[in-house]
């Protein structure tokens, strides 16, 4: 893959639309939509659509959160090269993450034309107009771009955010003057806690005459059991060609506390939904070389295999103990800082 970055003008231009093969009827939790795309060469990075878009992303995605750990920041620099090296061209991102230094670091890798290799995607917290548009130029100036790819919002993990987010001097507003400027390409959101809040952001949406381009939520082993995102929300996705990001696809490590999964298995189940892409956080080679390894070798998995991850994992997840995400606070970083959403 070799992304070229369009400039303001070009993208004040493009009217192109694709719609990927996941929005081919609704598929199932167990259907897998890789059965529906062309296999890539083996040992290659395989590419999916990213809904509607038409755009070609990675089946694994870099996660933003991670790259912005190291005590080194040219480990951090190196990692994410590395990634795209070796064929991952989908970057996660945060306003937030690390204090802006998960912007930062990744700025710099993008640099000495890494940036045309990739899509760019970042979040903001920002639910009001001034603090969104505020946090989109200081994204902007951190990741050294004059336009990100995706940009979404961040953290829709309370009943009221859509309606003040979509409401008279809210987020979105901010968010189609940045998309107008060609200072954003797409726009989506994300939320880790609770479907139904899913479905009434993409309510309010549709009430305002709009589509997301992309959502993100989490989606492993133990949400098929729980607050289930991929029962309720992926089929609504791929009914409408929005992309599908998975994420916590290890449930941030708790999944794998369950010591019933391994992380390939993890990763292999989400690649198995209809996702566009799954982020996984590495902050090693190590752990990234494992990511890369278990998008190779996926294979759509049979129906045996499949049965046989949700019958051992159904008896643990009834209650969420390995997504605490969905039943405690400890993850809301807007909640502990409510002056990022303004």
């Amino acid at each position: 893959m070799n992304l070229r970055k369009p400039n303001r003008r070009e993208f004040l231009g493009r009217a192109g639309l694709g719609i990927a093969a996941s929005t081919v009827g609704v598929p199932l939790l167990g259907q897998a939509v890789s059965a529906h795309l062309p296999a890539a060469a083996a040992g290659e990075m395989p590419y999916r659509t990213l809904g509607r878009s038409g755009e070609k992303v990675s089946l694994v995605g870099l996660g933003g959160y991670h790259i912005g750990l190291q005590n080194d920041e040219e480990e951090s620099i190196r990692i994410i090269r590395t990634a795209i090296d070796r064929g991952i061209n989908f970057l996660d991102n945060c306003w937030d993450y690390n204090d802006g230094q998960s912007e930062v670091r990744m700025g710099k890798a993008l640099r000495d034309g890494y940036r045309q290799k990739v899509f760019l995607m970042t979040k903001i917290d920002g639910q009001v107009r001034d603090v969104a548009a505020q946090q989109i130029e200081e994204s902007l100036r951190r990741l050294q771009t004059d336009v990100i790819d995706l940009v979404q919002f961040h953290e829709i993990i309370r009943p009221g955010d859509p309606e003040r987010i979509f409401g008279p001097n809210g987020s979105f507003e901010a968010a189609l003057e940045a998309k107008k400027a060609g200072k954003l390409r797409y726009i989506g959101f994300t939320g880790h806690k609770d479907p139904d809040i899913h479905l009434k952001m993409l309510d309010a949406a549709f009430n305002h005459r709009f589509t997301f381009d992309a959502v993100q939520m989490p989606l492993n082993v133990m949400d098929a059991h729980f607050k289930s995102f991929a029962k309720k929300v992926v089929p609504v996705l791929t009914k409408h060609g929005i992309g599908v990001l998975g994420m916590k696809s290890m449930g941030d490590g708790f999944v794998l506390r369950s010591n019933v999964v391994t992380p390939v298995e993890c990763l292999h189940y989400a690649m198995n939904l209809p996702t566009s892409v799954v982020i996984t956080g590495c902050d090693s080679l190590q752990i990234l070389e494992q990511a890369l390894e278990a998008a190779r070798t996926f294979r759509p998995l049979e129906e045996k295999q499949l049965a046989a991850i949700l019958a051992k994992t159904a008896p643990l997840a009834a209650r969420g103990e390995f997504e605490p995400f969905k039943t405690t606070t400890d993850f809301d970083g807007t909640a502990h800082n409510p002056q990022w959403l303004g």
